[in-house]
C-alpha cells in the first residue's frame, strides 16, 4: 500500500514539475546510455554469442618467440610444431590451427557476372575449427580431414557471400567459383556471423593446405616458428590449467633438448578468452591493476560526475519541499519513512531515465555498429565488405537488462540519498518556517 502511495506521489510531482523531471530524466538517460554503450561493447567481446558460444571453454595461442642468443623471431607456431607435439597434447577436447599469411590479404574472387573482383574475408583453417565454433549449416558440411590432407579447394562460405556469388543461399553446394583464378568448390553454406566476433568471423573458409609452403617454418633456424595460431576447446577450468601445465612442460623439454641451438617461449599460453580481450600481445606482461584503475576511472566519469549534477538538482528541490516535509513530520511521519518516500520518487524518475538511456544506447550501437564496437581496440577496423550486424542476442540479453536496472539503482542512491538525508535532518521548526 505504501509503495502504491509513493508511486502515486511520484507521478503527481512529475506532472507538477515538468522542467525538473525532464532535466532529471534526460541527465539520467545520458549517464546510463554512455555506461550501457561501454557495457555492451564488452558484452559483445566477452559473452557467448553466435557462433562463439564456447568462449568460456576456449583458449588461444596467438604468438610464439624463439631466440638463439644472436637473433630472435616472434610470430606464431609452424606446421612442424603441430605435427611434433601440438596434436599429441592430452589435456584438450579439440584443437584447431588457423594459418595466416599473405594469401588471405591478396585473394580475390572473380564473380561470374563480371561485376569486378572483390576481396572476401578469408580464414585458412581445418575441420576442427567447426567443432569449436558450431556454425549453423544451412546446407552441406565442413570440408573433411581428407580434403585438408589432399589440399583440395573445398570452401565453406557464408550465406551473404553465397547470395553475392550465386544470388541465393540454397542449392549452391557443389557449385564452383573462381578465387585468384583457381576453381573452388562449395561444400557448405553457414549462417553468417558478425565481424564483431573476430575469432570466428569470415566469409570464406578454406583448408590451409591449399597454400603452397604451409608446412614450412618461417626460417630454417627456428623450426617451430611459423604462421599457425591455435584455438583449444577444453572441458572445464581444471582441464584448462592442466593444458597450460602440459604445454609449459613440453616447451621446457624442447628447450633442454635444443639448449645449444635455440630457446622457445610461449609466455604462459594458451590464454583464456577473457584475458585475450584485454591482453593484446602475450609477450607483454599483463597489468591487472592497471586495467582495474582504467575501468574504475571510466565508471567514475560515466556515473559519479552525472550523479553529482543530479544530486545538486535534488538538493535544490528538497529545499523547496522543506515545508511539506515539516508538516508531515509534525503529524508523526518518521525520518525513515520520509527518506523512503523521496528515494522511491527519485527511483521512478531514474527508471524512466534508464529506459530512455537504454533505448538511446541501442540506437547508437545499431547505427554506429561499424565503428563504436572498436572504440576500445587499439588497432580495430571493420574489413571492407564485412558483415558488422548486431544480433538480438547481443543487444537484448538478460544481462543487459540487469545491468541497466542496477545502474538505475546505483545512480539513484548516489544522487538522491545524501541530499535527501541532509534535508530531512533539519528540525521541524526550521522546516515549517520555510512555509512563510
Amino acid at each position: 500500500i505504501m509503495l502504491k502511495l509513493y508511486l502515486k506521489q511520484a507521478w503527481t510531482l512529475l506532472r507538477q514539475n515538468p522542467l525538473f523531471s525532464g532535466l532529471y530524466i534526460a541527465g539520467t538517460g545520458l549517464a546510463i546510455a554512455m555506461t550501457m554503450i561501454v557495457a555492451e561493447i564488452y558484452y559483445v567481446k566477452l559473452a557467448p554469442v553466435y557462433p562463439e558460444v564456447n568462449r568460456g571453454r576456449t583458449l588461444y595461442v596467438t604468438g610464439a618467440g624463439c631466440t638463439d642468443g644472436r637473433s630472435s623471431y616472434n610470430a606464431t607456431l609452424s606446421y612442424a610444431a603441430l605435427r611434433d607435439w601440438v596434436w599429441g597434447l592430452e589435456h584438450k577436447e579439440v584443437v584447431s590451427a588457423t594459418y595466416s599469411n599473405d594469401f588471405i590479404q591478396t585473394c580475390y574472387i572473380q564473380p561470374d557476372d563480371r561485376s569486378g573482383d572483390f576481396h572476401p574475408v578469408t580464414k585458412l583453417t581445418d575441420p576442427a575449427f567447426f567443432r569449436i565454433y558450431p556454425f549453423r549449416f544451412l546446407e552441406g558440411a565442413p570440408f573433411t580431414e581428407g580434403d585438408l590432407q589432399s589440399g583440395l579447394k573445398q570452401a565453406v562460405i557464408s550465406d551473404d557471400l553465397s547470395r553475392r556469388l550465386f544470388g541465393t543461399a540454397e542449392g549452391v553446394v557443389g557449385r564452383t567459383f573462381s578465387l585468384n583464378y583457381m576453381e573452388c568448390r562449395v561444400c557448405g553454406v553457414v549462417r553468417s556471423g558478425s565481424c564483431l566476433t573476430p575469432k570466428s568471423y569470415a566469409q570464406l573458409y578454406l583448408p590451409y593446405s591449399i597454400v603452397p609452403g604451409y608446412d614450412e617454418p618461417l626460417t630454417p633456424r627456428f623450426p617451430y616458428i611459423g604462421q599457425f595460431g591455435l584455438t583449444f576447446l577444453v572441458r572445464d577450468d581444471d582441464q584448462a590449467r592442466a593444458l597450460r601445465a602440459e604445454m609449459a612442460d613440453v616447451v621446457r623439454r624442447l628447450n633442454l633438448e635444443h639448449k645449444d641451438e635455440w630457446k622457445l617461449d610461449l609466455w604462459q599460453q594458451p590464454t583464456g578468452h577473457a584475458l585475450s580481450v584485454f591482453h593484446d600481445w602475450p609477450a607483454e606482461e599483463f597489468d591487472f591493476w592497471a586495467k582495474v584503475r582504467y575501468f574504475g576511472l571510466l565508471l567514475l566519469v560515466l556515473l559519479l560526475v552525472p550523479a553529482l549534477n543530479l544530486s545538486g538538482m535534488i538538493a535544490s528541490r528538497m529545499e523547496s519541499r522543506l515545508a511539506e516535509m515539516g508538516v508531515r513530520k509534525s503529524f508523526g511521519a518518521g525520518r525513515n519513512r520520509l527518506l523512503s518516500q523521496v528515494m522511491w520518487e527519485n527511483l521512478v524518475l531514474t527508471l524512466a531515465g534508464g529506459v530512455l538511456g537504454l533505448v538511446v544506447a541501442w540506437l547508437v550501437l545499431y547505427v554506429g555498429r561499424e565503428w563504436i564496437f572498436l572504440l576500445m581496440d587499439d588497432y580495430g577496423v571493420v574489413p571492407s565488405g564485412a558483415n558488422a550486424y548486431v544480433s538480438g542476442e547481443m543487444l537484448f540479453a538478460p544481462l543487459v537488462f540487469l545491468c541497466a536496472f542496477l545502474l538505475c539503482v546505483v545512480l539513484n542512491l548516489l544522487s538522491a540519498l545524501l541530499p535527501a538525508w541532509l534535508s530531512l535532518r533539519k528540525p521541524i521548526v526550521y522546516s515549517l518556517y520555510e512555509r512563510r
